[in-house]
């Protein structure tokens, strides 16, 4: 039986100081039957060089290549795209560029192995394309693991990766349990718990009003079939958000698979190597700046939630939904699902147009326009969302005190934190076995 290919594909930009500790969880991996391949794309637009307040960045890179060069890692695809000439020109740079050369090459080197070519060719600019392809020329059980350079994970990951990928074969993905580990800096710790617990209550009320979107995107934490890959034509590249919209292509094209054994731990750390995501949002927090970040009122998701139960009569005949004038405005139009009626030759087709529609970019804006309209108020929406939906988490952590996410004891947060972890963890576990028809 031939073995699993797992290519792990990590990008890299100041990173010489925390890689080295990733590649040492993968090389205490415990995984038979797994053939790993190692890609790092080390990359920074090549203006840096002559921007003298990057020049720290500059040769952080310069000290991973070289340290890489050295090390003899097995099976280590090496991509270039920091040393002087190499890097990033224009506007196309960033994790998202990163991530896409990564998955691009992956791609086009197993293409090559499939089609004959000798093994190790190195992938270039002029091979077919993932939207072009042959599905078939691709080893049917390759996976991809996206990973940061600064993620850390048990012995078991790749392993459990390639059993849940095996054991639901119509998932187009796998969005991987995730867990910030605490640091003992409080106000670190505080900024990320806060994050976090922002975060799961997001994903929960996605997955109470039973929304297709109901995942978690970090880029440290995802792993898909290499024909997955190929039928969604490859990933956009974005500077942030990329995982986001890899993870939303690739759930337009099928199931999502949210559950493992095995969790990844991203690092709890301040960084502004990406917009928007972890780091940047410890930066703000720690200001106290939690604008992109609100605790949306549990409501809103019901008005989602409305909207998306009527799509099967909206196939008969319009009617207004609680997203109709949002919808209205965003698309420009006052008719927004009769194009979608007149196209679809089935109801099931209709409705899944809608949710291609409504998906979840969609419904982030929603929240964000409605919550803007409304007003903040983080620690009163988590704990009325709590008191309705999650009454035992209420009672287990609010008996005799409130919340104030600036001033309320690292420990209660953590507490909060674990036990929403703990409600995702069944959501995630209860997706699996709908995947498995059990």
């Amino acid at each position: 039986m031939k073995p699993t290919r797992v290519h792990v594909a990590i990008p890299a930009m100041n990173e010489a100081d925390y890689l080295p500790g990733t590649i040492e969880c993968l090389q205490e991996q415990e995984a038979p039957g797994v053939e790993a391949h190692l890609w790092i794309c080390v990359n920074q637009p090549d203006r840096w060089w002559r921007d003298a307040t990057r020049e720290a960045a500059c040769l952080n890179n310069r000290r991973t290549l070289e340290s890489l060069a050295n090390q003899h890692l097995p099976n280590l695809h090496l991509i270039d795209r920091s040393s002087p000439g190499r890097g990033w020109t224009g506007k196309d740079h960033g994790v998202g560029m990163a991530r896409r050369t990564l998955m691009d090459a992956i791609d086009l080197w197993c293409f090559q192995r499939g089609a004959g070519a000798a093994p190790g060719g190195k992938a270039s600019a002029g091979g077919a394309s993932a939207k072009t392809r042959d599905h078939k020329s691709a080893q049917p059980q390759d996976i991809i693991l996206s990973l940061d350079a600064d993620t850390r994970f048990g012995p078991g990951y790749l392993a459990s990766v390639v059993r849940q990928l095996q054991a639901h074969p119509t998932a187009m993905g796998l969005s991987n349990p995730y867990y910030h580990r605490l640091t003992g800096d409080e106000d670190l710790d505080r900024a990320l718990l806060r994050y976090e617990i922002y975060m799961r209550h997001y994903a929960l009320n996605l997955w109470r009003i039973e929304s297709p979107y109901s995942f978690t995107a970090l880029g440290s934490a995802i792993a898909l079939p290499l024909r997955a890959y190929r039928k969604i034509g490859g990933m956009t590249a974005k500077k942030s958000g990329e995982d986001f919209y890899l993870l939303q292509k690739l759930r337009k094209a099928g199931p999502l698979l949210h559950h493992n054994t095995e969790r990844v731990y991203p690092a709890t750390r301040y960084s502004d190597r990406v917009f928007f995501g972890t780091g940047p949002a410890l930066i703000r927090g720690k200001r106290g700046d939690w604008d992109s970040y609100p605790v949306y009122d549990h409501r809103l998701f019901d008005r989602v939630g409305e909207t998306c139960r009527a799509f099967p009569a909206l196939y008969d005949r319009d009617a207004d939904t609680p997203m109709t004038p949002f919808l209205q405005k965003q698309l420009g139009t006052r008719d927004v699902f009769g194009p979608l009626r007149r196209n679809a030759a089935t109801r099931d087709q209709f409705v899944r147009a809608c949710h291609h529609r409504v998906d979840g970019l969609r419904v982030l804006q929603f929240l964000k326009a409605s919550q803007a309209a409304q007003g903040h108020a983080d620690e009163k929406y988590l704990l009325a969302f709590l008191r309705e939906h999650h009454p035992g988490i209420h009672q287990a952590c609010f008996s005799s005190e409130g919340l104030d996410f600036g001033r309320s004891p690292i420990a209660l947060m953590d507490k909060i934190r674990n036990l929403l972890m703990e409600t995702e963890d069944k959501y995630r576990e209860a997706d699996a076995r709908a995947l498995s028809g059990c």
